[in-house]
């Protein structure tokens, strides 16, 4: 199965960490991923930019609408995420576990939809 690990992160908590100490952390993250790629474990990692960087798009009565950053106002932003193919969700659990950015706000486990059950349910 699929999963994607969404990793949300609370800013003032990463700001207030000393460059070298945000540096240690990203450092061995990424060390951690190139591990779990290399297993197949791991489908792709990516971090965002930050949410002064997105746009939110909205269509009501087929009116377009823009704005800027994200819709909803919280303490947590959604920083990056991960796919990882996992026999479950405790071994998806698991796996995020092993990622620190709970410490700095949180991790959600999602399994991935079928798309092409999907796509064959609704004839496209």
């Amino acid at each position: 199965m699929k999963f994607l690990l969404l990793i949300y992160i609370e800013p003032t908590l990463l700001e207030a960490l000393p460059a070298t100490e945000y540096d240690t952390l990203m450092r061995g993250c990424i060390q951690h991923a190139d591990k779990l790629q290399v297993k197949g474990t791991l489908l792709l990692a990516q971090k965002l930019q930050p949410t002064s960087t997105a746009q939110t798009l909205r269509t009501r009565q087929n009116q377009p609408r823009i704005t800027d950053g994200p819709f909803a106002e919280t303490r947590e932003v959604l920083a990056g995420f991960n796919l990882i193919e996992a026999a479950d969700a405790d071994e998806a659990m698991r796996i995020a576990q092993q990622f620190p950015w709970s410490a700095y706000g949180s991790i959600e486990v999602r399994p991935l939809d079928d798309m092409d059950a999907e796509r064959l349910r609704v004839g496209a």
